[in-house]
C-alpha cells in the first residue's frame, strides 16, 4: 500500500530551475524519428510514440495557460503521424497479449493471429507514409519557439502547482465514474488524464516525481493493461469464424486478467493511505491553492502583454477606494475583489486577434475554471475581460443579456473598473501610489498625482470612465491631484474621503 511522505512547499533556494523537458523532448522526437524510417521496428515504434505523447501532452497543458498558436500548432503537425503509430502500437500489443493468453494452437488465437497478419502491412505503410511526411524544419523552428514560451510557468513554481492540482482533481473525478462501472470508456479516460498529470508533473515538477515516479508508472501499466484487455475483448466478441465456446472462454479469461488489475489498482488509490492522499497532501490546498491560483493567472497574463500588474494594480487600487466609500453595493460583493484582480490580469488577453474581446472571452471560457472558483464565477470575469474595452454591454445584448440582473451589474463594474485603470496607465500613470477618491451624492472625484492634462489624455480618459460613470449613476471626474494634503478636519462633512498612500 502507498505510504504517506511529503514535498517541499517551495522550489529549492540554490540555483534556478531550467525548463528542458519540453525541448528535450522535441528532439527526441526527430531522434526516434529517423529510427523509425530506416527501420519500423516494434520498439522504435514505441520509442517514437512516446517521444510524440509526452510532447503533445505537455503542449495540451500549456495552451491552457498561454494562447500562442503554436501549442495548437505543435500538437496538429504530430497528429498524423501519433495516430497511424498508435494503430500500429495497439496491433503490436494486442498481438503480445494473444501470444500470451493462449496456446499456440487455440482456435480465436489462430485467427486473431490471421487477421492481424493482415492488417500489419497496410498500417505500417501509413506509418511510412506518415513519417516521410513529417515536416522536421517546422518541427525545429516550433522547438525555438516554444523555448521561449515555457519560460511563462517557472519549474517548481506556483502556477506549476496549480496546473498539477487540476490534473489531479481531474483524476480524482475521473476515478469515481470509473470505480462505478466495467465499461472501458471511463477506465480509457482515467489512464489518458493520469497520463497528462504526469507528463505535467514530470515538465514542471521534477521534485514531486522524483517522489512519485514508481507510483505513476505503476498506475500507469494498470490503466494501460485494462485498457488492452478492453480493446482484445471488443476483438474477441466481434470473432466470427471462431466457435462460440471458445469465445466464452476467451473472454472469461480476459475478464479475470482485467478483474486482477483492477483490484490492485483500488488497493493502490482507496482508502487513508491511498496514493491519492499522498499527492493530494504534497500539492497546494487552502490559501496556498488560492496563490497558486493567481499564479497561474499572472502566467497567463506575462504570456499576453510584458507588464500585466500595472494596469491590474491601478484597478485594483480604484476599486479599493470605491469600495471603502461604499460608493455603491456591488463593490462589496462576496468575491468582488478577486474577480475584479483576475480580470484586470487579463485584461490582455486576444491582443493578436482580429476581435481581441471576443477572442479573450472565448479563451478563457475554453479554460478550466481555477481552483477554488466556481464555473459561474469564472465566466463573470470573462465577461468582464470582453467588456472592458470596445463596445460597452448593453442589456439587450445578445447572450450578456440573458444574464440575471445582478450578474449584469457585476459584469458592468468589473469591466468599467478595469476601463478606468486601463485608460490611467494609458495617460502615462504607472504606480497607483498617492491616488485619492471623494464621494458625494452628487459626484466623484478621483486624484491622481502627476497625472498630464493634454486633448490626448482628456478623450482617453473620458471613453475609459464612461461605462463606470453609467454604474455609479453619478459624474466622474479624473483630475491631477494637487500638492496640498487635505486632513480629515479640513474635509466638509458631506464629503467622504479616501487615500491610497501604498500598491497593492
Amino acid at each position: 500500500m502507498a505510504t504517506l511522505t511529503t514535498l517541499p512547499t517551495r522550489p529549492p533556494a540554490s540555483g534556478k530551475p531550467q525548463h528542458r523537458e519540453l525541448s528535450d523532448s522535441m528532439d527526441r522526437v526527430r531522434d526516434e524519428l529517423e529510427k523509425v524510417r530506416s527501420k519500423p521496428t516494434e520498439e522504435n515504434v514505441h520509442d517514437l510514440r512516446v517521444a510524440i505523447r509526452r510532447c503533445r501532452s505537455v503542449a495540451a497543458v500549456f495552451e491552457e495557460i498561454d494562447p500562442d498558436d503554436s501549442w495548437r500548432e505543435m500538437r496538429r503537425k504530430a497528429r498524423k503521424l501519433f495516430r497511424a503509430l498508435g494503430a500500429l502500437r495497439d496491433g503490436h500489443v494486442l498481438a503480445d497479449w494473444v501470444k500470451k493468453l493462449a496456446a499456440e494452437d487455440e482456435v480465436v488465437r489462430k485467427h486473431l493471429h490471421e487477421q492481424m497478419d493482415v492488417d500489419e502491412p497496410e498500417l505500417l505503410k501509413e506509418v511510412e507514409k506518415a513519417a516521410g511526411k513529417f515536416d522536421d524544419k517546422a518541427w525545429k523552428r516550433l522547438r525555438q519557439r516554444l523555448r521561449r514560451r515555457v519560460r511563462y510557468i517557472p519549474v517548481g513554481g506556483l502556477a506549476a502547482e496549480c496546473l498539477a492540482r487540476e490534473r489531479f482533481e481531474e483524476i480524482k473525478q475521473l476515478h469515481l465514474v470509473a470505480l462505478r462501472t466495467e465499461k472501458a470508456k471511463p477506465w480509457h479516460a482515467l489512464r489518458i488524464v493520469l497520463k497528462k498529470f504526469r507528463y505535467t508533473v514530470e515538465t514542471l515538477l521534477p521534485e514531486h516525481h522524483a517522489a512519485w515516479s514508481s507510483d505513476l508508472k505503476r498506475l500507469q501499466d494498470l490503466l494501460g493493461d485494462i485498457h488492452d484487455l478492453d480493446v482484445l475483448g471488443a476483438r474477441v466478441t466481434a470473432e466470427t469464424e471462431s466457435d462460440a465456446p471458445s469465445r466464452v472462454v476467451w473472454r472469461e479469461k480476459l475478464q479475470r486478467e482485467r478483474d486482477e488489475r483492477v483490484q490492485t489498482y483500488r488497493q493502490l488509490t482507496l482508502g487513508r493511505t491511498s496514493i491519492w492522499n499522498k499527492w493530494s497532501h504534497a500539492l497546494p490546498h487552502g490559501e496556498r491553492l488560492e496563490a497558486a491560483s493567481f499564479a497561474r493567472l499572472q502566467a497567463t497574463a506575462r504570456a499576453t502583454q510584458s507588464k500585466p500588474r500595472k494596469v491590474a494594480r491601478i484597478s485594483l487600487r480604484i476599486f479599493e477606494l470605491l469600495r471603502r466609500l461604499k460608493a455603491l453595493p456591488v463593490f462589496g460583493e462576496a468575491n468582488m475583489r478577486r474577480n475584479l484582480r483576475a480580470s484586470a490580469l487579463l485584461h490582455a488577453i486576444g491582443n493578436d486577434e482580429k476581435h481581441p474581446p471576443r477572442a479573450a472571452r472565448k479563451f478563457l471560457l475554453a479554460m478550466q475554471a481555477p481552483p477554488r472558483w466556481t464555473r459561474d464565477q469564472w465566466e463573470l470575469v470573462a465577461w468582464a475581460v470582453r467588456f472592458h474595452r470596445g463596445a460597452e454591454p448593453a442589456e439587450d445584448d445578445g447572450a450578456f443579456g440573458k444574464l440575471p440582473a445582478a450578474a449584469r451589474q457585476h459584469v458592468r463594474a468589473l469591466a468599467g473598473v478595469v476601463r478606468l485603470g486601463r485608460a490611467v496607465h494609458k495617460s502615462g500613470i504607472d504606480s497607483p501610489v498617492g491616488f485619492k477618491i471623494e464621494v458625494t451624492p452628487e459626484i466623484v472625484t478621483l486624484f491622481i498625482p502627476n497625472l498630464v492634462d493634454s486633448l490626448e489624455n482628456a478623450a482617453r480618459r473620458a471613453a475609459g470612465k464612461h461605462l463606470l460613470e453609467t454604474v455609479l449613476g453619478v459624474p466622474l471626474v479624473v483630475r491631477a491631484a494637487v500638492a496640498k494634503v487635505v486632513t480629515l478636519e479640513e474635509t466638509p462633512r458631506e464629503v467622504l474621503f479616501a487615500t491610497a498612500v501604498g500598491s497593492d
